[in-house]
């Protein structure tokens, strides 16, 4: 699984239009970032301190296809980039990451 975070509005017009583009940064680089499950907390804390009302939605690599692309990014370290809008279809689930005492909950297993 590789997962992304989703401001409320986005993941909202995902499951309304059935695809996305991703957020404004994803538009402005040409791709859709996500985070493994490893990274995915640190994605958090750099992108989105403070933030409320984000999601957490996991892919299965498999299902992005080809489109998929282990690229490396901050520190040398690869992260999956979708050059390809993701679909509803794609998303095998999601689930609001609560900001709790200025920290974002993950499922409990994934960070």
């Amino acid at each position: 699984m590789i997962y992304k975070i989703f401001r409320t509005p986005e993941w909202d017009a995902l499951r309304a239009d059935g695809t996305t583009l991703g957020a404004a940064v994803d538009r402005a680089d040409g791709f859709i970032h996500f985070s493994t499950a490893a990274q995915a907390p640190e994605t958090a804390r750099r992108h989105f301190a403070d933030v409320e009302g984000l999601w957490l939605v996991a892919c299965e690599e498999a299902a992005l296809g080809p489109n998929l692309r282990w690229e490396p990014s901050r520190g040398g370290e690869d992260f999956p980039h979708l050059y390809a809008p993701l679909r509803r279809d794609q998303v095998a689930w999601a689930q609001p990451l609560p900001l709790v005492d200025g920290e974002h909950q993950f499922p409990a297993g994934l960070a």
